[in-house]
C-alpha cells in the first residue's frame, strides 16, 4: 500500500521513525535546507509569509523570531499541524490542517510564500504555482526546497539510514508519479527535472530570481564525515522566484 504525503506522516509508526530522525545530529534538514532557505529568503522583517507543507512549523517559529511581521502555515497531516500548533503557541503564527491544493490563497495576502521539503508530494505544481502568485503581492517572492530531481529519479528501496555504496540515476526524463520506500513505508511522490521547475514557474508569471543545490558548508556540521557523504550527490534543490 502506498500513502499520499498527508497520509504516510499520519500514520504513527512512520511519524515515531520521522521525528526520530529529525532528532539525530546533522540532520540534512538542518545542516543543508534551513540555511538555505533562510540566505535565499533575506530579510523578513516585517514580512507576511505563508508556509506550505509548513509541518511542526519549527521554521515558522524561527522567521517570526527574525522579525517577520506575520506566519501562516498549512498542511495537510494531522500529526504536523498539532506540533506547529505546539511551537507556534505564545506567537502570531498561526497554522491551518488543509490540503495545499484546497487551501483558499487570499489575493494579494502574503509578502514571501515560502515551502520546504513538500511539494514533491503534489501531482500539481503548476496549479499551485499560480495559485501562489495570486497570494503574493507585486515584488512579492516565493522560496521553497524540494528533494532534487537526482533523488526522485532513484527509484529508493533503501531507507534512509542505508549508507548506499552508488547511486544509479536512471529514467530522468520520464516524469510523474514514483513510488519510492521510506521510513519503512511507501509514499507517492512525484518527479520532475530542474527544466520543468522552471517552466512551470515561468508559466505562472514568475520571473526566476535564484537556485541553488544542496552543497554543503562544513560550518554546518557537527561531523566531519557526515560532510563529507553530503558532498557525494545534491539531496535538495533550491528556488527562488519573484512576482512582478
Amino acid at each position: 500500500m502506498s500513502h499520499s504525503g498527508p497520509q504516510f506522516y499520519d500514520d504513527a509508526t512512520v511519524f515515531a521513525a520521522y521525528a526520530q530522525l529529525r532528532e539525530r545530529a546533522d540532520s540534512p534538514n538542518d545542516t543543508l535546507d534551513r540555511p538555505t532557505m533562510r540566505a535565499l529568503l533575506g530579510d523578513v522583517t516585517g514580512k507576511r509569509i505563508l508556509d506550505l507543507g509548513c509541518g511542526d512549523a519549527a521554521f515558522g517559529r524561527d522567521l517570526l523570531a527574525a522579525g517577520a511581521g506575520a506566519y501562516h502555515g498549512v498542511d495537510g497531516s494531522a500529526n504536523m499541524v498539532a506540533g506547529a500548533r505546539r511551537n507556534l503557541a505564545g506567537t502570531v503564527g498561526t497554522v491551518d490542517h488543509c490540503g495545499l491544493d484546497q487551501w483558499s490563497y487570499p489575493e494579494a495576502g502574503f509578502d514571501r510564500v515560502v515551502s520546504r521539503l513538500a511539494l514533491h508530494y503534489l501531482p500539481d505544481l503548476e496549479s499551485l504555482f499560480r495559485k501562489a502568485w495570486r497570494t503574493l503581492v507585486p515584488g512579492g517572492q516565493l522560496v521553497y526546497s524540494v528533494e532534487h530531481p537526482v533523488l526522485t529519479a532513484f527509484d529508493n528501496e533503501c531507507d534512509d539510514g542505508a549508507q548506499l555504496s552508488q547511486w544509479v540515476v536512471d529514467n530522468y526524463f520520464v516524469t510523474g508519479e514514483r513510488v519510492t520506500t521510506w521510513l519503512g513505508s511507501r509514499v507517492v511522490k512525484y518527479h520532475r527535472t530542474v527544466e520543468d521547475h522552471v517552466g512551470a514557474l515561468q508559466a505562472a508569471g514568475f520571473d526566476l530570481h535564484g537556485l541553488r543545490e544542496s552543497r554543503p558548508e562544513r560550518r554546518h556540521f557537527v561531523e566531519a564525515a557526515e560532510f563529507e557523504r553530503r558532498q557525494r550527490f545534491p539531496l535538495f534543490l533550491f528556488i527562488a522566484a519573484e512576482k512582478p
